[in-house]
């Protein structure tokens, strides 16, 4: 991973921040550090659980948004780009005209696994979400065929890992009926 030239920016430096090349930074101990361009299909499976997410806000009725890449502060000068999170109204309508970087716990964050992005997502964002109060954090992992859904138990993540046919358990979305391999077939062209 690239890091930019800037050495130390503050929360408030990065809420701002633009170097001119249209690339996405996390901010993280005070410094940017560049995330790379997601794989054909990392974008496919997100788009998979964006849209099932947002069927499922939908026909449920709540008042909540599902939104793609938007920030979470995560520290006093950390920031993280999140691959999916669904937060409420109230807490979008707090951001509607300023930089989307959540401040408070959304309702739900999801992360899909890179091969760059393997210690990131299972140790770094799980332990700063916790420590957040993200109530819970999926993990899917296409390298490992496998999704981690992490519920918040007591302010440490209690853990239970979906594969093949098993059907994915939410305590945010109970409703929901996705299977493992259908968020992972979403990422193939064919």
């Amino acid at each position: 991973m690239l890091t930019t030239p800037v050495t130390s920016i503050t929360f408030e430096e990065y809420l701002t921040y633009d170097d001119g090349t249209g690339f996405h930074y996390e901010l993280v101990d005070g410094k940017l550090e560049l995330m790379n361009p997601p794989t054909i299909e990392h974008f496919l499976i997100t788009k998979f659980l964006e849209q099932a997410l947002d069927a499922e806000i939908q026909r449920c009725s709540f008042p909540w948004l599902c939104f793609r890449e938007s920030g979470v502060r995560t520290g006093r000068s950390k920031s993280r780009l999140t691959d999916l999170c669904v937060v409420t109204l109230e807490q979008a309508r707090e951001l509607i005209n300023v930089s989307a970087v959540f401040q408070s716990p959304p309702l739900l964050i999801i992360e899909v696994v890179s091969p760059e992005s393997v210690k990131r997502d299972y140790r770094h964002k799980r332990s700063e979400y916790a420590a957040l109060e993200v109530p819970e954090y999926w993990i899917v992992d296409p390298m490992a065929a496998k999704i981690s859904i992490l519920l918040l138990e007591e302010g440490l993540y209690e853990e239970t890992v979906f594969t093949a046919s098993q059907q994915i358990i939410s305590q945010v979305f109970p409703e929901l009926a996705i299977a493992a391999d259908q968020v992972f077939s979403a990422g193939n062209l064919g």
